[in-house]
């Protein structure tokens, strides 16, 4: 067992290269430790991660901003054994040495991260228990029949906005807001969505010189929420939280309304935003999509383990001296839950080439008590949101070569900035019409996406009548296809039952079983 840190967190680490150095260059920083931040880590973090598993194996010091030191837990088992023995990595930032002695300051580029706050993913024990239990009650309450309306309204609603113009960014324009369209719903502050709303909650994850301004914008307007609801009660997520037996305070509340909108959000996004470059530019998606051999479900699945929305979580902080991955991890030390490493660990995943179908061992909503709580309704927004935009726009086409699309990169994410396409442009249609095709402009054959098929049966069951009716984009099937769809133009589903198995595992989810 090796340990590189022969110092207290904040002190020096060795030489400081010159201004000169090279190692500046390479993300390099003091006592020879990478730099977890910057333009490498921002620009190649697979090949990041290549090096330090080479160097140092499945755990890895690096370095946060500021050269703050912390551990990068590389492998699939390390990050499993971490994320469910909280006796040993506790979510209790408070015991980070860092903080105590005064070498991370308060106005920090990460303090939105991981200053410490009342909610459950900052607890352990019997305080993440109450709080988590909360928060997984008030979500058994949301009507997930009026989540995928609000999901296919918002879908419609922002393809009406740029269907007569003939081209889109499909990040900035239906990746980063539909989620915030749809959890601003949910919550119970729509009239909060807005521009505003969408950058401050991206930037504030961002590690910028504003994202402490940022938070201070998103906490602000939901203190207003729950101030408005412990005196007007409704019928959304604030409501159940502010009512809920386990007491929470207001700020109790407003943390974790927080914590669910800003998650949820940047998750969300970011996988939209993946799988929609992976229909545009990957073969293997284009023909099982076409091909009917892929529902978008499994698409959404297979960009779990490819480009998952987090790459790592911070974090987890050691309890007592232990050792971890064969390193030798002191009481105190920070450590940083490797969510996209994990997914190609060559011990799990040798040829990062296989599909992936059917296999949910990938990291991407963490592991353990503080799993994501709420990562089936960020898959079923995706899943919808993406189902009912290739359904009005088939024939989207990437409108620029895949090299010249740009990344920007974070401690927990990586995002693309633009993702321009083009299609024919078309008339806009009622918010809540089901997603249809339009009559106009055959999309190509030679990658055709649109949604399966549905399974039809002569007789059936009438206690399945309802699963059976509903559409992936959440309209109602008919014998025959959509309006402007002709029956050739949809593929055959090579298994019919598999939206209705996300739907059943949505629907049991939602209801705590």
């Amino acid at each position: 067992m090796t340990t590189p840190f022969h110092h207290q967190p904040g002190a020096a680490m060795g030489p400081v290269p010159p201004p000169e150095c090279p190692a500046h260059g390479l993300g390099v920083g003091p006592g020879g430790l990478r730099r977890f931040y910057g333009p490498e880590a921002e620009r190649d973090p697979a090949g990041l991660y290549d090096k330090l598993r080479a160097e140092h194996g499945t755990v890895a010091p690096i370095l946060l901003h500021g050269d703050v030191p912390a551990w990068l837990v590389l492998g699939h088992s390390e990050n499993l054994h971490m994320t469910r023995t909280p006796s040993q990595f506790s979510r209790d930032s408070r015991r980070w040495r860092a903080l105590q002695d005064g070498s991370v300051a308060p106005d920090h580029p990460l303090a939105p991260i991981f200053t410490w706050q009342p909610v459950c993913v900052f607890a352990d024990g019997a305080t993440h228990e109450r709080q988590r239990g909360a928060v997984t009650d008030s979500m058994a309450r949301i009507d997930h029949r009026g989540v995928r309306r609000h999901i296919n309204r918002y879908s419609n609603r922002l393809v009406n906005e740029f269907c007569r113009d003939g081209r889109v960014d499909l990040v900035g324009q239906f990746a980063e807001r539909l989620p915030m369209m749809v959890m601003c719903e949910i919550l119970g502050m729509p009239e909060e969505c807005n521009d505003r709303m969408v950058q401050a909650a991206r930037d504030m994850t961002r590690g910028t010189a504003t994202a402490v301004a940022s938070n201070a914008y998103v906490v602000a307007a939901l203190d207003r929420l729950v101030r408005r609801r412990r005196t007007e009660p409704a019928a959304d997520f604030a409501t159940w939280l502010v009512e809920h037996p386990a007491g929470m305070t207001d700020t109790e509340v407003t943390e974790h309304l927080r914590l669910i909108l800003i998650a949820a959000y940047e998750a969300t996004a970011n996988l939209i935003a993946n799988v929609l470059r992976m229909v545009l530019t990957d073969p293997r998606f284009r023909a099982r999509l076409s091909g009917g051999h892929m529902t978008v479900p499994e698409a959404v699945e297979q960009t779990l383990w490819d480009e998952p929305p987090f790459t790592a979580v911070f974090g987890r902080w050691a309890v007592g001296d232990t050792e971890l991955g064969g390193q030798w991890i002191r009481e105190g030390d920070a450590l940083i839950v490797g969510i996209a490493p994990a997914n190609t660990d060559p011990v799990v995943r040798p040829d990062l080439a296989a599909d992936m179908e059917g296999n949910r061992a990938h990291l991407a909503f963490s592991g353990g008590p503080h799993e994501c709580p709420g990562q089936d309704i960020g898959r079923a927004i995706a899943d919808a949101g993406v189902d009912a935009l290739l359904m009005r726009l088939p024939d989207l086409e990437l409108a620029v070569e895949e090299s010249e699309l740009n990344w920007i990169g974070n401690i927990m994410s990586r995002h693309l900035l633009e993702l321009p396409a083009g299609f024919a442009a078309r008339s806009p249609q009622d918010d809540d019409e089901p997603p249809s095709m339009a009559r106009r402009t055959p999309p190509r054959e030679d990658w055709e996406v649109q949604s399966p098929a549905p399974h039809t049966t002569p007789a059936p069951d009438p206690a399945g009548v309802a699963a059976q009716a509903e559409s992936p984009a959440g309209g109602v099937w008919t014998d025959a296809p959509p309006h402007g769809a002709s029956a050739d133009r949809i593929p055959q589903q090579r298994r019919p039952a598999a939206p209705a198995r996300l739907w059943h595992a949505v629907t049991r989810w939602w209801s705590g079983s």
